[in-house]
């Protein structure tokens, strides 16, 4: 591998470890559009791993901006993340897949439970928790794979395999 070949490989890992974190930020800050953006235009997401849905990014955008709404304070960690790049005898091709493990904690929106006027005590007036534990926390692992377009690394597809969730009383 010549350190051309060796540069462009590294600077392709940094644009797809972007996309991973991109997409972590865009589920956690609700930013519908910028999730959408992240993937091709046949992307499709697949949630049911985890008891969701499974369709194209458009649609699956909409399904999570609605179940999301459950949990406004979200802190998306992606981490152990295993890229693996097409190999075409020494060069990356325009493809990979990277496996990386989840951990997502979040907390409920307890004001639209107890009434539009009432603090919770530990919670700031931003929904934002000031100590309180998460509701529901879940972990597992992605499957994405990315394919690389005129704007550059793109998700075609994730699929979500839950291994473990705790639930609130549980």
């Amino acid at each position: 591998m010549t350190q051309r070949v060796a540069l462009a490989t590294v600077m392709d890992r940094l644009a797809i470890d972007a996309v991973i974190t991109g997409y972590a930020v865009a589920v956690d800050d609700g930013a519908w559009s910028d999730y959408g953006a992240l993937f091709t235009p046949d992307g499709r997401a697949d949630y049911r791993g985890a008891g969701g849905a499974e369709g194209p990014a458009g649609e699956i955008a909409q399904w999570l901006e609605e179940t999301m709404r459950l949990f406004p304070v979200r802190q998306h960690l992606i981490v152990n993340r295993r890229i693996d790049l097409e190999d075409l005898g020494g060069y990356t091709g325009d493809r990979a897949e990277v496996l990386a493990d989840y951990l997502n904690p979040m907390c409920l929106d307890r004001k639209a439970s107890s009434g539009p006027e009432t603090d919770v005590p530990g919670e700031a007036r931003s929904g934002r928790t000031g100590g309180a534990t998460p509701d529901f926390v879940t972990g597992g692992r992605y499957t994405f794979e990315l394919h690389r377009a005129e704007p550059g690394w793109l998700i075609r597809t994730v699929t979500v395999h839950e291994k473990w969730r705790r639930t609130p009383g549980a």
